[in-house]
């Protein structure tokens, strides 16, 4: 702002400065055209013919002159003698024989020269007498330091009012920044405060411009930064759970353990098997860490007969039970070939859990224009309602109707299956009721993941 008003100072003052240059060049050539046009057209009063004397001319045309304030008429006779007005103007001129020589003896008809009375304008005009006589010089001078000073008194009124803008215009700005940076404040002080032991402080939000956008974005990221911390607590208290009953169990044994030869093989027997357990649960909780990275499923294209094939040829080896090929998709899918025989291969681990021998598994697989589709179904007991969703969730386990010998597992099988299909793009679906056995359905994109985002 400052600098504003000052550029509007210099741009004012340059403006009046040649506005009151061109006033005084205007003025010179007026008296000058004027008194040219009264020596060719003029005539003398006395004799009513024009003149031949050039002191007669200065002196008539000199009498029907009226000088403005800051001007000064003058003739100057061949011999030396100043013709004045009886008004003097802003300083007797026609006394200071110095600024007259200065004038006279210029080689210009116009020009500038200073003075005791401050800088003048002027211009001469010589008048040469019809009759033959000696000439005369015709002066106009004006003394412009007046209006030089009226330029500075306008500079000094309007720098004391720009003053007066600029501490009222950052008065004004402090109050308005102050309260536009209120909320800003406000945020900085709650982030401040904000800890990991405590997110549950959130911005008040009352406004709806950009400062009301940024609270609420701040107390969206606090929502999802007090998820993350409430889901790192409860899987750490999760994971501490579950390890922590095979590693009582394994200290327990090895306390206990006597010298008899039979009773050490048991218990080597027993904690080999909660040290596998503890092995099984560790690389499972590794391989969920590694579903958060963007290299967790490598798609390639491969046909989904020959992975069904796979799959099915593998799962078989699982449990005697009477498995089924309940169909098989005939066409070429970008997925992860690895991946989904491991999501397959859970689902079906689990139907061996969860059914007798000789119970009924069905594998099969299906694709269409967009999606492909691999399940696994089974005649066990199916889940509760209840469970239908929690079961799909890390160390959970569902209810006794589907868990018929439990303590086969932590929990962590279809979280990965769920992290699997989430990793292509895809979801599993879970159809069952209770006593109708369990269908768990992987749909995924037939184009992979990375390849539909492409084409959409």
């Amino acid at each position: 702002m400052a600098a504003a008003l000052g550029s509007v100072a210099l741009a004012v003052r340059a403006i009046l400065v040649t506005e009151i240059e061109a006033d005084g060049r205007q003025l010179l050539e007026q008296e000058s055209r004027e008194f040219e046009r009264f020596a060719a057209q003029g005539r003398d009063p006395a004799t009513g013919r024009p003149f031949t004397d050039a002191d007669r001319l200065l002196y008539t045309h000199l009498s029907r002159q009226y000088a403005d304030d800051d001007e000064v008429l003058l003739g100057v006779q061949a011999d030396g003698t100043v013709m004045h007005q009886d008004r003097q103007g802003p300083y007797n001129l026609a006394d200071n024989a110095a600024v007259m020589a200065r004038i006279l003896n210029a080689p210009g008809a116009t020009g500038r020269t200073s003075s005791p009375a401050g800088e003048i304008r002027w211009a001469k005009v010589r008048a040469e007498p019809r009759g033959g006589g000696r000439p005369a010089t015709f002066v106009i001078a004006y003394f412009i330091d007046r209006d030089f000073a009226e330029v500075t008194r306008t500079m000094r009124v309007m720098g004391t009012v720009s003053a007066v803008a600029l501490l009222g215009g950052a008065g004004i700005a402090w109050v308005v920044s102050g309260r536009i940076l209120a909320p800003v404040r406000l945020v900085r002080r709650t982030a401040a405060e904000i800890t990991e032991q405590d997110l549950a402080r959130r911005i008040p939000v009352h406004r709806r411009d950009d400062v009301g956008e940024l609270a609420a974005t701040f107390n969206a990221m606090l929502d999802r930064l007090d998820q993350a911390f409430s889901t790192q607590r409860r899987f750490l208290d999760d994971a501490g759970h579950e390890l922590r009953t095979p590693i009582t169990i394994v200290r327990g044994h090895l306390e206990l353990m006597g010298g008899d030869p039979q009773e050490r093989e048991e218990t080597l027997r027993l904690v080999t098997d909660e040290l596998d357990r503890m092995s099984r649960i560790v690389e499972d909780l590794l391989l969920l860490a590694k579903a958060e990275r963007p290299d967790f499923v490598e798609v390639q294209r491969i046909p989904l007969m020959e992975l069904t094939s796979d799959i099915y040829a593998k799962v078989r080896a699982l449990g005697d039970r009477e498995w089924v090929l309940d169909g098989i998709g005939e066409a070429e899918v970008y997925v992860d070939p690895q991946r989904v025989t491991q999501a397959v291969v859970q689902l079906a681990h689990n139907a061996v859990q969860h059914t007798e021998p000789g119970g009924r598994i069905l594998v099969g697989s299906a694709v269409d224009d967009r999606r492909v589709r691999l399940w696994v179904a089974d005649s066990g007991p199916g889940v509760h309602p209840d469970d239908a969703e929690r079961i799909f969730q890390r160390f959970a386990h569902g209810g006794a109707a589907r868990h018929p010998r439990k303590g086969t597992g932590a929990g962590l099988g279809l979280a990965i299956v769920t992290a699997i299909a989430s990793g292509h793009g895809g979801t599993v679906r879970l159809d069952s009721a209770p006593g109708q056995g369990a269908r768990f359905e992987l749909d995924l994109p037939r184009a992979g993941r990375e390849r539909q985002g492409t084409q959409e």
